[in-house]
């Protein structure tokens, strides 16, 4: 992958929502909801506050949360990421 995030940026990956309920409801392309779990592909070195530089909290393979309608969706080389700030991730998943 040639995408290098700045500052607090993070280029995460999407992972695949689910497509049948626990009941074993099959869903449809438009009653999915958007995916909130994806994998982390690229971090930014961190952003500068007060001429210090902050480390960031995630590192690449990080499986995250992050808020619903976050992030900037790109496609670069047929893949699809979106490139969010790390204040847009709610967790890592564990």
């Amino acid at each position: 992958m040639n995408i290098k995030p700045l500052a607090d940026r993070v280029v995460i990956k999407k992972l695949e929502a689910e497509e049948t309920t626990k009941s074993g409801i099959v869903l449809t392309g438009t009653a999915k909801e958007r995916p909130q779990e994806a994998k982390v592909v690229a971090v930014g070195p961190g952003a500068m506050v007060d001429g210090n530089r902050v480390e960031m909290e995630v590192k690449v393979g990080d499986k995250v949360l992050y808020s619903k309608y976050a992030g900037t969706e790109v496609k670069v080389k047929g893949e699809e990421y979106t490139i969010l700030k790390q204040d847009d991730i709610l967790a890592i998943v564990e």
